[in-house]
C-alpha cells in the first residue's frame, strides 16, 4: 500500500506497507516523528484512501463498505480525552446514546473513573465544563476509556493515551486500557516504548515503511531502530 496526502503528493507518508493483523491480537506501532504511525489510523478509520493497494476489514475492502459501519466497529482513545460542553452522562454516551445509567457506572468502574465521577456535584448530571475543565487530565482520559468500553466494538484504537499525564494518572489510565484490550484487536500508536513492551507484536515505522517488526525483546537484541529509539528512552528514564 502507499498513501500521499492530496496536500503534499510529492512525499509517500506511506509506501510499500502491508501488515496482516489477527482478531485478538495487539499491535503496537512505533518510529520517530512523521514516520507514519498516525496515517495508519486515519486509513483505517477511512478518512482517506489509499493511492495504491486496498485496506480489508475481514476480508472486506474498506471502499466497498459503508463508512458508518467501518467505524461502528472501532472505538478511539485519542491522546487527549476529548470532552464537550455537555453533563458527565451525555459525554460517556457518546460512544453508546442508548446507554443506560448502570451500563455508564458498569464502564466508569472498569475504567477507574466511578470514585470522581460519583464524587461530582450532580453525579452523573454535572456539567463538566468547555472541553472537561472541571476534570484533571487523567480524569479526562478514564473518562474516554469507559466512552470506549461503552461503545463496545471488536476494534480498538489507542493514540498514545497516556502520554500526557503524571505517573499516577498514567497507572490508573494504564490499568483501565488494559481491561478495556481484553479480547480486542488493538493498535497502539506509541512514542513512549515502556507502554508497549508487552504487545504481540511491535511495527517499526520509518520514513513511511516498515523497518523492523517482532516483540520487544527480539527487536531489542536485534540492534536495529527500536533498540535505538529504546536506548535512548530509558537512558533518559534512568
Amino acid at each position: 500500500m502507499t498513501f500521499r496526502y492530496p496536500a503534499r503528493p510529492e512525499v509517500a507518508a506511506l509506501r510499500d506497507f502491508t501488515l496482516e493483523i489477527e482478531p485478538g491480537e495487539t499491535i503496537a506501532i512505533v518510529g520517530p516523528s512523521g514516520a507514519g504511525k498516525s496515517t495508519i489510523f486515519q486509513l483505517v478509520e477511512r478518512f482517506y484512501d489509499p493511492q495504491v493497494g486496498t485496506i480489508r476489514l475481514d476480508g472486506v475492502p474498506l471502499t466497498s463498505a459503508d463508512p458508518a459501519d467501518i467505524r461502528s466497529r472501532l472505538a478511539l482513545v485519542p491522546q487527549d480525552g476529548v470532552l464537550f460542553s455537555a453533563n458527565a452522562r451525555d459525554n460517556l454516551r457518546y460512544g453508546k446514546w442508548d446507554a443506560s445509567d448502570e451500563d455508564i457506572w458498569n464502564a466508569a468502574r472498569a475504567a477507574n473513573a466511578e470514585s470522581f465521577l460519583r464524587a461530582l456535584p450532580n453525579g452523573l448530571d454535572t456539567y463538566l465544563g468547555e472541553g472537561g475543565t472541571q476534570l484533571s487530565g487523567g480524569q479526562q482520559q478514564r473518562v474516554a476509556i469507559a466512552r470506549a468500553l461503552l461503545r463496545d466494538a471488536p476494534i480498538l484504537l489507542l493514540d498514545e493515551a497516556t502520554s500526557a499525564l503524571d505517573a499516577e494518572s498514567e497507572q490508573l489510565v494504564q490499568q483501565a486500557l488494559e481491561g478495556l484490550m481484553q479480547n480486542r484487536t488493538t493498535l497502539v500508536i506509541a512514542h513512549r516504548l515502556a507502554t508497549v513492551r508487552a504487545a504481540d507484536r511491535i511495527i517499526v515505522l520509518d520514513e513511511g515503511r516498515i523497518a523492523e517488526q517482532g516483540t520487544h525483546d527480539a527487536l531489542s537484541k536485534a540492534g536495529g531502530l527500536y533498540a535505538r529509539l529504546a536506548r535512548l528512552q530509558f537512558a533518559d528514564a534512568a
